[in-house]
């Protein structure tokens, strides 16, 4: 290193510590959907189409980051907002972001949060082919009603194996590069938390529990 490139180093390094490595997820957002219905806010939640990655959970709009149609991730939430819930853009305001979410599945959400100017739900449009079913449940309830905890474990593993063939392929040659045996095989134990909220007949449950676990603390 140069003096001159140790400078150029000093002039690029942020002010506080940032996250690394971002480009290794898939960057996600969503919409924390709010109505006022009978005087008092109520998130909007939607079961997810049956056919599609996680069918049949529930969850707020949102989705993956699209560099050709979104300036950020602000943009990307309220996109997926219009597409899913068909909600016109001029009806959402967005009150401001409530943070980004590390999830263990290798995916980041920036979650946003916003008001929608609707009687009703009445009033969306849904679009069926990602949305089974829309919903909503008063704020107050998660302020009232703690979460279950569980946890599971997430490990790392430098093989995987074909459902439908059986085949393993290697994916981190641990033995080629020299490195101790034990890397050969899964290892680590991180234990992950996983909350879940029971509303009514339906589960909230990992992220969007999460997110709103998040969102309940920050009212405090």
């Amino acid at each position: 290193m140069t003096p001159e490139q140790l400078r150029r180093l000093h002039d690029n390094l942020p002010a506080q510590p940032c996250l690394l490595g971002l480009e290794d997820y898939r960057s996600t957002a969503v919409l924390m959907l709010l109505l006022l219905l009978d005087g008092e806010y109520h998130f909007v939640l939607q079961e997810r189409h049956p056919e599609i990655p996680q069918g049949g959970e529930i969850c707020f709009p949102g989705g993956l980051f699209d560099p050709d149609h979104d300036a950020d991730t602000e943009q990307t939430a309220i996109r997926e907002t219009v597409e899913e819930l068909g909600i016109p853009q001029e009806r959402i305001a967005v009150v401001g972001a409530l943070g980004t979410l590390v999830t263990s599945m290798g995916a980041t959400v920036d979650a946003y949060v916003g008001i929608g100017w609707l009687k009703g739900l009445e009033e969306l449009r849904i679009n069926g082919s990602e949305v089974n079913s829309v919903f909503t449940v008063p704020v107050s309830y998660f302020e009232n009603t703690p979460p279950e905890e569980y946890k599971t474990v997430v490990r790392e593993h430098p093989t995987c194996v074909d459902e439908r063939t059986g085949q393993e392929t290697i994916l981190f040659p641990a033995g080629q590069l020299g490195l101790p045996e034990r890397y050969t095989r899964p290892w680590g134990a991180n234990r992950h938390r996983i909350l879940v909220y029971r509303a009514g007949q339906r589960m909230v449950w990992g992220i969007t529990a999460r997110l709103i676990y998040e969102l309940i603390r920050m009212m405090k």
